[in-house]
């Protein structure tokens, strides 16, 4: 089986590069796709760990979109991490990031958190900051009790300390990826809480800017859930994917390649991909 969505230290996982590519050959996978929020610096890390006759490597990333008010994520798989257009558009949201950072760090020093930007890059070196650091950092000062307590309390929606942030277009992060030799694909559609009617209007919306998949399989889906976006995916006519959305220990419940412990992606789905990117060159 593969796993097509998976994230390490160099966004909000817990795991680095080597140590996934370690563990996903010690489970057998297939193959891992490496898909961090809006970086691709774990990726080369990632290849020089690779083993032979070990899984093979997608390069990817999970970028984050607006849509009508909602954040959704886009999956790209079978991306040139260093292709300039790519690049050029995670520098410029990358800065935005850094100033929300910034901002968040204030309001918690005021609440009583005395937390710095600097300081979270030194404790997570590499990384791009999410709230998910903020969070392991008041953890690991004793500030919280628990991981979940920080955005229940402090920097969750709407929270005393939350800032909001930039997001990435949806038309424009279809268009990066494409032209970084991507597959674009939605990530996990019923994590939006959107009634089926609105579901299917933002696919065939995603659709008519060149959404080309869906995650049909996903950690959380139950059977119910999964049988629904199989059918999505043929009345869109998009291709499938799958993957656990695995953390490391900042998602516990959450295990590479199996996910919740039902999850198996089939590697057919890789494949039809794979025929896919030929026959779209």
């Amino acid at each position: 089986m593969v796993d097509l969505h998976v994230h390490s230290v160099c966004s909000d996982g817990t795991c680095t590069p080597a140590q996934l590519m370690e563990e996903a050959h010690r489970l057998r996978l297939k193959a891992l796709a490496l898909t961090d929020h809006d970086t691709t610096a774990g990726i080369l890390p990632a290849f020089s760990a690779a083993k032979a006759g070990g899984p093979e490597l997608i390069p990817g990333i999970e970028m984050s979109c607006l849509y009508q008010g909602k954040d959704i994520h886009i999956v790209g798989l079978f991306i040139d991490p260093a292709h300039p257009s790519l690049l050029s558009v995670l520098q410029v949201y990358q800065a935005s990031r850094k100033r929300r950072n910034r901002m968040m760090a204030q309001k918690l020093t005021r609440a009583g958190f005395p937390v710095t930007a600097e300081a979270l890059a030194a404790m997570f070196p590499g990384a791009v900051l999410t709230r998910a650091h903020f969070a392991r950092y008041m953890l690991s000062h004793g500030w919280i009790s628990q991981i979940d307590e920080a955005f229940q309390k402090y920097i969750g929606d709407g929270g005393p300390c939350y800032v909001e942030k930039a997001y990435i277009a949806p038309e424009e992060s279809l268009r990066v990826i494409r032209e970084a030799g991507g597959i674009s694909i939605l990530a996990h559609p019923l994590l939006y809480h959107m009634s089926e009617n609105e579901l299917e209007k933002m696919i065939c919306f995603l659709k008519s800017l060149g959404l080309e998949g869906i995650e049909a399989m996903y950690s959380t889906y139950t059977d119910a859930d999964q049988l629904y976006v199989l059918k999505l995916a043929s009345r869109f006519g998009l291709l499938k994917s799958g993957g656990s959305d695995f953390h490391g220990a900042n998602k516990p419940s959450i295990a590479l390649g199996t996910g919740c412990g039902r999850l198996c992606v089939p590697d057919a789905y890789l494949e039809s991909m794979k025929d896919y990117l030929s026959s779209r060159k």
